[in-house]
């Protein structure tokens, strides 16, 4: 039986491309919908598709695009809903910022620790192939910095465990 929050949550799922945030961010949806639990996505191809649009991989550009993110993820939970923020977000300092405008007591970190190898492997986009040819600058984990959570609430490798023990696990999140 999937746990509800007894008060709304932002999980923050980060990772690098393919690793499975998005994977995640709807299983977890989709069982807390069923649950009764309101709840949203915000997931960074998604938000870069609106919300977003015009930003683009410097550093200055995705520090806003997690800034952006963070302050409606902190809206929706002011308005009783668990959010499920599915972003790479790659800087440490960056993911401090969205803990601070969500709120330390409201905020939890997952690092989506899924192996660099697993994630060229699955390529859902063609991203990593597009990065190693050099034809897309900037990419997290090949040509710009991945820094891996120090303290995450919570750590998961999708190559290792599976999507339900996995959307479980974070379910406790919510609770804690």
């Amino acid at each position: 039986m999937p746990v509800t929050a007894r008060e709304p949550r932002v999980l923050w799922l980060t990772g690098l491309s393919g690793s499975g945030k998005s994977t995640l961010a709807t299983a977890l949806h989709q069982q807390l919908l069923a649950a009764g639990q309101p709840v949203a996505v915000l997931d960074g191809d998604a938000v870069r598709g609106g919300l977003c649009r015009g930003l683009g991989f410097s550093p200055e550009d995705r520090r806003e695009n997690i800034r952006r993110v963070a302050e409606v993820a902190r809206l929706m939970r002011e308005a009783g809903l668990v959010v499920i923020c599915a972003l790479i977000s790659p800087l440490r300092e960056d993911r401090a910022m969205a803990r601070d405008i969500v709120g330390a007591a409201h905020f939890r970190e997952v690092h989506v620790a899924t192996p660099l190898a697993v994630c060229e492997a699955r390529d859902p986009k063609g991203l990593y192939r597009n990065a190693r040819a050099q034809a897309l600058p900037q990419f997290t984990g090949i040509s710009a910095p991945y820094e891996e959570p120090l303290s995450p609430a919570l750590r998961l490798d999708t190559s290792r465990v599976e999507l339900a023990a996995a959307v479980t696990a974070l379910q406790g999140l919510l609770s804690a």
